[in-house]
């Protein structure tokens, strides 16, 4: 699979790893083709750099891995994404009263705002629930972790479960992309144990059955 990664902070350099380790071709989308982390992640995990429009353009799988605050203005410039199955790993995170929440919730929510901006682009919700940290290996795990996703294209649901295997996750279909307004809280359940509570970053939840 033709993966582009936008952006390659924690988020996106540990796909870039975790896709790489699984034998996926990986197009990395930044704004500076010669910054030298980029150079290094693509030495790394076999991977082309590209201009964000291009990476795009030339990936079958789009996985956006941005900060909440820029994606629309960068997701409006990477032109027709027609077509494309998109993967929204982000959380629309805010300060509210001095603390880190969502910027939106019962009504709406980023990944269906993110689907109002690209409207023919096919979206799927996942991978924000967790720490960057289990997106690159999460082997060391005692039980699979589970991994939910909500999307409103089936085939595009199933393509993207076929990722979250390689990548070592169980993966959950949520539901239609309405369902987003239950993922994005559920991973400030992550943030606020990993980060709040004092868990740390190296865990992630998983569905027992006996």
């Amino acid at each position: 699979m033709k993966i582009a990664i936008i952006g390659i902070g924690n988020v996106g350099s540990a796909l870039a790893r975790g896709f790489s380790r699984a034998g996926d071709q990986l197009l990395l989308g930044v704004r500076d083709v010669n910054n030298p982390d980029a150079a290094a992640l693509a030495r790394e995990t076999r991977a082309e750099v590209k201009t964000p429009v291009e990476a795009a353009t030339g990936g079958e799988v789009v996985v956006l891995a941005l900060p909440g605050q820029a994606a629309e203005s960068a997701v409006k410039a990477l032109g027709s994404l027609k077509g494309k199955i998109l993967i929204d790993c982000m959380n629309p995170l805010a300060m509210r009263d001095g603390r880190l929440g969502l910027d939106c919730g019962f009504n709406t929510s980023g990944a269906e705002a993110l689907a109002g901006w690209i409207p023919e682009a096919r979206v799927v919700k996942t991978l924000n629930q967790v720490g960057a940290e289990m997106m690159e290996d999460n082997s060391t795990l005692p039980h699979r972790p589970a991994m939910f996703m909500a999307g409103n294209d089936a085939g595009a649901k199933s393509t993207v479960a076929a990722l979250l295997s390689d990548l070592g996750f169980e993966p959950f279909d949520a539901g239609d992309l309405t369902k987003a307004r239950l993922l994005e809280p559920y991973g400030m359940v992550w943030i606020n144990q990993a980060l709040v509570q004092g868990k740390g970053r190296n865990w992630a939840f998983a569905a027992v059955e006996p």
